[in-house]
């Protein structure tokens, strides 16, 4: 069961339009009935706020089939909708990642990107003191990686292993001009949690997320 819910956490969104539109990015696609048991609420109060927000353009609606019987209509975020999430700037920091790569060239890329990875490293280090085992350590790397807006979650898997999940990446689009980001992501996982670590899904290949499994070495 997921530690880090819709309802537990610094990110938590308060008002009703920004609770679903944090449900559509963190659980996909939802019927009106589904999001407002979720959110404590009837069915059709969703409905309504989800046609609010249709009209302002952050959510859709798209018909599905489910075996016999007429289609269900889930809601979904629409481009203008994951823009709603934090960017960290996004467009400012793809031109400069841009003009380093062109100007400076590939060395000094890795240069930024090590020095980016090493900072990250000593912080996610310094906030594991104290964790006894890989689930407090995956805990907490949840809740930091919730902290700077990934939308992260965890569970535990039956066979002893752990997921982490984030519904968000706030630095997408500068990942999207040089990987290199999501490659040391993925390294400095694995030396702060002392663990296998293996991205399972990846938003830059079309994911609607990225997930991490993670098992003792």
């Amino acid at each position: 069961m997921s530690r880090i819910s819709l309802e537990n956490g610094e990110c938590t969104a308060h008002s009703v339009s920004d609770r679903l539109l944090k449900l559509l990015k963190t659980c996909g696609p939802q019927q009106a009935t589904e999001a407002g048991k979720v959110l404590g609420t009837t069915g059709e109060a969703a409905r309504q706020q989800l046609v609010k927000l249709a009209k302002e353009g952050l959510v859709e609606a798209k018909a599905e089939t489910r075996g016999v019987g007429r289609p269900v209509q889930l809601w979904q975020l629409t481009a203008a909708g994951n823009a709603h999430f934090p960017d960290a700037h996004a467009e400012l920091t793809a031109q400069l990642l841009r003009t380093v790569r062109d100007k400076l060239g590939d060395k000094a890329m890795e240069l930024l990107i090590d020095s980016r990875e090493q900072e990250t490293r000593i912080n996610y280090k310094q906030a594991m003191i104290g964790a006894t085992d890989l689930a407090e350590r995956v805990r907490r790397l949840a809740t930091i990686r919730c902290c700077e807006g990934y939308m992260a979650e965890w569970s535990e898997l039956e066979n002893g292993a752990f997921l982490l999940v984030e519904n968000h990446c706030p630095i997408c689009v500068a990942a999207a001009v040089c990987q290199g980001f999501c490659r040391a992501e993925l390294s400095v996982f694995t030396e702060v949690l002392q663990a296998r670590v293996e991205r399972s899904e990846h938003i830059l290949t079309g994911a609607r997320r990225c997930a991490y499994r993670i098992s003792a070495q």
